[in-house]
């Protein structure tokens, strides 16, 4: 279902999330759950993926995160601070120990002046640790924005996981 590069890197967070005890969510709106997909497309994947939020509108980034609406409207859904707040709401209403969470634009429409299609932030959180975000603009049409961010995503994770190990 996804590409092997995507599944390779999948198969590596997982590894490496699972060798080291650690578990990891998902918050997720541009992608609408490709991110979680990818990860739990690999078999074992249960031992590491503890949840995924599929959180499309600024409601449910509100209802299910608790991303504050005020941040909402200061600096919009694509934002690196509305990003960073989903990892950390993604980690307050879960029982990971890591999450990744991605809000962007697609496209083909949704652009602005300073937000162009493939406009994408890619958030993490770590328990008991920081929170942070990077920007990309990511080429291409719509699915290729999207995948393009899940494997951004992926790489994201395996940067953030803890050094040590809870086991």
């Amino acid at each position: 279902m996804f590409p092997e590069p995507i599944r390779e890197l999948s198969a590596q967070v997982l590894a490496e999330y699972g060798l080291a005890g650690f578990m990891l969510a998902t918050a997720e709106s541009c992608t609408g759950g490709l991110i979680a997909g990818a990860l739990t497309d690999i078999a074992g994947s249960s031992k590491v993926v503890d949840r995924g939020f599929v959180t499309y509108t600024n409601i449910a980034k509100t209802e299910l995160l608790g991303v504050p609406a005020s941040l909402l409207h200061a600096h919009g859904a694509v934002s690196p601070e509305v990003a960073v707040a989903m990892a950390v709401g993604a980690l307050a209403k879960s029982r990971a120990d890591v999450t990744v969470a991605v809000t962007g634009i697609a496209g083909p429409g949704g652009a602005t002046e300073t937000k162009p299609v493939g406009r994408v932030y890619v958030a993490t959180a770590v328990r008991g640790g920081a929170a942070k975000a990077k920007e990309y603009t990511f080429p291409g049409d719509r699915d290729a924005v999207r995948m393009a961010t899940v494997q951004a995503a992926l790489e994201r994770l395996r940067l953030a996981r803890p050094t040590g190990s809870l086991r």
